[in-house]
């Protein structure tokens, strides 16, 4: 009887909510590059939400910064206002997170950027040694996701 009870709690506390950036779509304001900080800010970051136990997802937007410290820029990136993102990967040490960025989010180590924006030929790549995702204001709601089948 007792293994069941901690059967059951095992099972409740892997059951987490989730939050995360789905780069496509999301509208970069600026992007900024000094004194070895780059700063991408977001106007508009989409993201999506899943409750623990839902197949349903939600998407809100809300607005943020992604900065990474002690970075370097590897490619020459002129930017023009707003931008909107079509993906890319965001690299912490040995996790790649693909077209997304997980809510929250901090780094150190070896971390590498690579955004590709539409309407542009260029893509932004950078490394750093450090990264942390800075969410402003409250989230706010778009709609509800649901698959089809």
């Amino acid at each position: 009887m007792t293994s069941i009870k901690l059967l059951n709690t095992i099972r409740v506390l892997t059951k987490l909510d989730s939050s995360s950036i789905d780069l496509p779509g999301s509208e970069i304001a600026t992007i900024d590059f000094a004194d070895e900080i780059l700063c991408i800010q977001f106007s508009k970051a989409f993201i999506i939400r899943t409750m623990a136990g839902s197949i349903e997802r939600t998407r809100w937007w809300q607005r943020g910064k992604l900065i990474f410290t002690n970075a370097e820029m590897l490619s020459a990136f002129h930017t023009g206002s707003p931008l909107i993102c079509t993906g890319g990967d965001v690299t912490e040490n040995l996790y790649t997170f693909r077209d997304m960025i997980p809510i929250p989010f901090a780094g150190r180590g070896q971390i590498r950027c690579v955004l590709r924006f539409k309407d542009q030929d260029q893509t932004l790549q950078a490394i750093a040694q450090g990264v942390r995702l800075e969410m402003e204001d409250v989230a706010k709601y778009i709609e509800h996701i649901r698959d089809h089948k």
